[in-house]
This record gives C-alpha cells, structure tokens and sequence, in this order.
C-alpha cells in the first residue's frame, strides 16, 4: 500500500486554476497594463486547470491498476 498524492495534488491545482482563470476573466482590462496587456491570471489559471487535470487522470489510472 503506497501513499498517492496525486489525487490531492490535482484537486488543488484544479480548484486553484479555476479560480484564477474566473478572476482572470472577469477581471478589469485596465489592471493588464502592467503586464505589457496580457491577462496573466487567465493564462495560468487555465495552465493550472490543465496539469490538475492531468494529475487527476494518473490519478484515476492508477486507481483501476490495482
């Protein structure tokens, strides 16, 4: 019996990333200028979205293997 830590792992980069990307989306425009324009929050909330998903999916496989 091992410890997996993936399932935690890939729920907190989830709900972390959704988060983000929904503070990014509905941010103001306005605070992107410091960034050079680019909406920083919503590019990383969804990079996080995906490695959580992808933590959850190993996850998961794991699961069914033993």
């Amino acid at each position: 019996m091992g410890l997996d830590i993936r399932k935690p792992i890939g729920l907190l980069l989830l709900l972390t990333g959704l988060q983000l990307a929904a503070y990014g989306a509905f941010a103001n425009p306005e605070e992107f200028q410091r960034s050079l324009g680019l909406n920083v929050d919503l590019y990383w909330g969804i990079a996080l979205i995906v490695f959580g998903s992808i933590f959850l999916a190993l996850a998961q496989r794991a699961g069914r293997r033993s």
